[in-house]
């Protein structure tokens, strides 16, 4: 099982850990790691290992079966031996910019108060496919009301509930096209606001900024038509 110290705290953006396995893809496969995985729409990290005087650019990280992480070399190069001590360095602003991003796209979602039937992250922008039959009519006014969510900045924290406490609640669950990861016993749920003014709660494992005024300001695209009953809108970070 890896050590997931994205989990414990996103902005730890270096770490030592050991080298426990190689997969049969050539993924190298730590005890712990800083390096969040793809999935929910987030991309893999990137960034490096070093070791004696050696580096090795890191490309992506993947899941490794149900409990570990494997990171993926960016060409085919040396690999350190199982057992070997290496330090990980995150390519942290392209990082921060994905927790940026996602982080504003749980406040599209508050804007947009419909069901959520995709979404996908990159360092410059985000976007929300949405259970939508029509455009909204003035988007201008949803990108105004998204910056002014990100300017009152709220916190954001996180709790854990058990997964029959998920189960009870199906309303939690924004995301039609992905369900939360179930099956350890506990969901994570990501909150903005607080106890007297929240204003977003969701399962998530994706990794945000602390607190919304971080994101600083975003732009709306154009609403694109995917389908009958479905529009796709994106954010763009302003810088």
């Amino acid at each position: 099982m890896t050590d997931l110290l994205f989990r414990t705290d996103p902005y730890q953006s270096e770490a030592e850990a050991v080298i426990v396995a190689h997969t049969p893809e050539g993924a190298i496969v730590l005890d712990r790691t800083v390096f969040y995985p793809t999935g929910g729409g987030q991309p893999g990290d990137s960034g490096h290992l070093l070791w004696e005087d050696k580096i090795l650019p890191i490309a992506t990280a993947v899941k490794v079966g149900t409990d570990q992480v494997g990171l993926v070399a960016a060409a085919p190069a040396q690999m350190p031996a199982v057992g070997t001590m290496v330090r990980q360095v995150l390519d942290w602003p392209r990082r921060h910019r994905h927790m940026r991003v996602h982080t504003a796209l749980h406040l599209l979602s508050v804007v947009i108060p419909l069901p959520v039937t995709g979404g996908q992250i990159t360092a410059e922008k985000g976007r929300l496919d949405f259970a939508m039959p029509e455009a909204p009519r003035d988007m201008h006014a949803i990108e105004e009301a998204l910056n002014r969510l990100i300017d009152r900045d709220f916190p954001v924290t996180e709790s854990w509930i058990t997964d029959e406490e998920l189960l009870a609640n199906p309303g939690l669950v924004k995301t039609m096209s992905v369900m939360p990861p179930v099956g350890t016993g506990r969901v994570r749920l990501v909150r903005i606001g607080n106890a007297e003014r929240q204003i977003d709660l969701q399962p998530c494992g994706g990794t945000h900024v602390s607190r919304t005024g971080e994101i600083g300001r975003v732009v709306l695209g154009k609403v694109e038509n995917k389908g009958r009953q479905n529009r796709r809108i994106s954010l763009s970070l302003v810088d």
